[in-house]
């Protein structure tokens, strides 16, 4: 079994090979990518897209809510209607379970905290995106040992698209 974390600094293009994975691998998966809300070039947003076509906004500038991260509300119904129930769909399936991303706002989240660990435990392999920085639950899944995690840099980013295909193909 094979659970990779790709994780680097913000828009250093996690989600670029996360996405290019997806295209080589597509009826292999399942889960949801997270996407730019953009407003004449202002990221004003993020987007929730499932694999199945669904698709919600996570957090955005006009968003009222008692989650917060940064300048941008959180709309937590939107990970777990749609994100936590796409990590379960993957999981009941046994498809390669994406999680982009584990990140600051997701975690915001006690039921994705849970599917992502469920997702983690379970026979799938998982392919997500993970918050750089040091954070208590990121931290748990960098420690896990089944759990392979992967620093995307400028070097290395353009051949870790073959190297993550490769592996979850053994």
């Amino acid at each position: 079994m094979t659970n990779i974390v790709l994780t680097g600094p913000p828009r250093i293009g996690k989600t670029t090979i996360v996405k290019a994975v997806i295209s080589e691998l597509t009826d292999r998966c399942a889960g949801f990518y997270t996407e730019e809300i953009k407003e004449q070039e202002e990221r004003v947003g993020f987007k929730l897209v499932t694999l199945s076509e669904n698709s919600c906004t996570l957090a955005h500038r006009e968003i009222r809510s008692h989650s917060h991260v940064g300048k941008y509300g959180v709309d937590l119904d939107c990970v777990e209607d749609v994100g936590v129930l796409a990590i379960k769909k993957g999981i009941k399936t046994g498809r390669i379970v994406v999680i982009d991303e584990i990140g600051k706002m997701e975690v915001l989240s006690r039921s994705f905290r849970l599917s992502v660990l469920d997702a983690l435990d379970s026979k799938s392999p998982v392919l997500s995106t993970m918050l750089f920085k040091r954070q208590p639950f990121c931290d748990k899944i960098r420690a896990r040992k089944d759990v392979e995690v992967l620093e995307v840099t400028e070097g290395n980013r353009d051949k870790l698209v073959k190297i993550v295909v490769d592996k979850l193909s053994q």
